[in-house]
């Protein structure tokens, strides 16, 4: 077998396991199954979370359960209104469970409702907030009581609040809320909020009694029932955190299959020394407890099997307010967007250690995160993520080019020896031991690597898996338009031949589904050109099994590529262009110019002859 048709084999086979391996390990796990939504009535009177348990160390919560809370007229609301959130705060419970990201809508359509992060439960609902097809979801604040404390004299979920100062929790507008238990405690709850996603949360305790008072606060993050995820093992949603430099990742089904632990259920509990943050992630969105740097504090995930809810917590040291005296814990609620350049701006400023890492980079982090750093710089340039990830892929070429070079000057040397190697097969007949390694004392005496070839498809492979991460799971992607019927470089190409690209009045199927895939959109139908044109480079290979195998390559990726991101297919195509052109610029320089139209025309099947005595077709 010649050694170029070879190399151009190998790269189609691992192309092609490239394929292979993102249908079978990247397609959706089958969804879990659910148990019956628990109708509205019952909600009303439903499972809240309950305030840890008073041990003395703050360290262990009771299993969750059902909490009377207030009526959500009775309690009032608190706006938010921010650049980037609206919602309300509950003074039932003083939570966070109303909030909507007002720089993001659910789909294309400009009429789509924003996406909703946090809702209440029925319990806490105001008629009107629109909470239509939401779970609730929502942050809670409270006090753990110590060793000898009525559990009544702390707040918590249920607890009913007064709005001390403000009126709107706005950027620059905190709002503080305050409950006197009446036994000389007076507790107060601030709400800071900044341009982006960062609440900052202080809880305080003046002790005007005549006794010493102890208590610890903490903050809860609860979701009732397991949310809508998009279940693909490539994407991690579920709770993720930082304990003291470690992170942390468990998906929702694993929360459930925790191991019990005493007091606590089905529970992970961890005591955090020095930095941490602990929370639930999206793919896009997340919602994460973050005590002040250097405060040290007990991060928990939980699920209460009962009353079906997965719960995220950070728990504070206990505290021995004396008489006279007062205790205030500052921590941080993130709740909006995995936005790049916000999270890393947190990490600075109030130094929340490696929150960028609460975006799921994957196995080639190392790959990934340079290759975002990248395209987001490329993009603050261009203003275009499409002509970014051509413009990226032509700076990934280049990296690899003294690579992609050393290989075509490699080919064209060993198109050098094929006179020489016809020889030595003439000379050693049957005898394929004798052949190989006389070829190879060849190579070795003309300095000729014969898997030179092999390298740029190798390194083409993490880089492929590397970008495909980029633009699945990054928010900067979703959305982000290209030219003309591109709108969305995160979401397949909805074009499709089935209706001649939209000439036909009739919709072509649903974008994402196997049926659109192998309904051509137009980027696939390119890729499969390009790959097309690549291989015309060399010669038809005179072998039919192989003839076979390099005529049928191109269409099959044509088919399979089209459920892609037309982001990751728009690389392949620049990255397909730039090689034809390089490959066939440095061969031609090295005296081996490849008979591109030559070879087009040999791959061409030919009609048989017909003799034109007798009028039959030609043998």
């Amino acid at each position: 077998m010649d050694d170029n048709n070879r190399n151009l084999i190998l790269a189609t086979v691992l192309s092609f396991l490239v394929i292979l391996i993102w249908y079978t390990v990247f397609a959706p796990e089958p969804p879990a199954p659910t148990e019956p939504a628990q109708p509205v009535a019952q909600q009303g009177t439903g499972a809240q979370p309950a305030a840890p348990v008073a041990t003395g160390d703050a360290t262990a919560t009771a299993d969750l359960s059902a909490q009377a809370v207030p009526a959500a007229d009775r309690a009032g609301r608190v706006q938010i209104d921010s650049p980037a959130l609206a919602g309300s705060i509950s003074l039932a419970g003083g939570r966070i469970d109303d909030l909507s990201l007002l720089k993001y809508q659910e789909t294309l359509d400009p009429s789509s409702p924003n996406v909703r992060l946090l809702a209440p439960s029925s319990a806490t609902a105001d008629p009107r907030i629109d909470t239509t097809g939401s779970k609730p979801y929502y942050a809670v604040y409270g006090w753990t009581p110590g060793p000898g404390v009525d559990p009544a004299s702390v707040p918590g979920p249920s607890t009913i609040w007064t709005l001390e100062s403000g009126d709107t929790l706005a950027p620059g507008k905190p709002v503080t809320l305050t409950w006197d238990n009446g036994a000389g405690q007076i507790f107060r709850r601030t709400f800071e909020l900044d341009d982006n996603y960062l609440f900052t949360v202080s809880q305080s305790v003046e002790n005007n009694g005549e006794a010493s008072f102890s208590a610890a606060p903490y903050g809860i993050i609860a979701r009732h029932g397991r949310p809508d995820t998009q279940n693909y093992f490539v994407l991690h949603e579920g709770a993720v955190g930082m304990r003291d430099g470690e992170l942390v990742e468990l998906k929702y089904k694993n929360i459930a299959d925790l191991a019990p632990v005493a007091r606590e259920g089905r529970a992970d509990v961890i005591d955090v020394k020095d930095n941490g943050w602990i929370g639930f992630t999206d793919k896009y969105w997340m919602t994460t407890l973050a005590p002040a740097p250097g405060q040290s504090f007990t991060a928990v995930v939980k699920y209460a099997e009962g009353a079906d809810i997965y719960q995220t917590e950070a728990r504070y040291p206990m505290q021995n307010v004396q008489p006279g005296a007062s205790y205030t814990a500052q921590g941080y609620l993130f709740a909006g967007a995995k936005v790049w350049g916000v999270i890393s701006a947190y990490e600075d400023s109030p130094g929340i250690q490696r929150f960028v890492d609460s975006i799921d980079w994957g196995w080639f982090y190392f790959l990934t995160k340079p290759i975002f750093r990248i395209l987001h710089w490329l993009n603050a340039q261009i203003g275009n993520m499409g002509w970014s990830i051509i413009a990226l892929t032509f700076i990934l070429k280049l990296l690899v080019f003294p690579l992609a070079r050393k290989s075509y000057i490699s080919m064209a040397k060993m198109k050098e020896l094929q006179p020489q190697m016809e020889a030595i097969k003439e000379r050693t007949g049957d005898d394929r031991m004798k052949y190989q390694k006389e070829v190879m004392e060849l190579y070795k005496s003309q300095k000729v690597n014969p898997a030179a070839g092999c390298l740029p498809v190798l390194l083409q492979i993490p880089i492929f898996f590397s970008l495909y991460k980029v633009i699945f799971v990054t928010i900067e992607l979703r959305h982000a338009p290209w030219i003309g019927w591109i709108r969305d470089l995160s979401a397949p190409d909805p074009s499709s031949l089935l209706n001649l690209f939209g000439i036909l009045p009739f919709a072509p199927p649903a974008q994402g589904t196997l049926l659109h895939s192998l309904s051509l959109p137009a980027l696939a139908i390119i890729l499969g050109i390009s790959m097309w044109m690549q291989q015309r480079l060399n010669p038809t290979p005179a072998d039919p099994s192989q003839k076979m195998i390099f005529a049928l390559m191109p269409w099959v990726f044509m088919f399979m590529l089209g459920g892609f991101a037309s982001g990751l297919v728009l690389y392949w195509i620049t990255n397909n262009t730039i090689t034809i052109i390089q490959q066939y610029t440095i061969m031609s320089m090295h005296g081996h110019r490849p008979d591109l139209f030559g070879n087009i025309k040999a791959s061409i099947p030919k009609r048989p002859k017909r003799d034109s005595k007798s009028g039959s077709k030609g043998k």
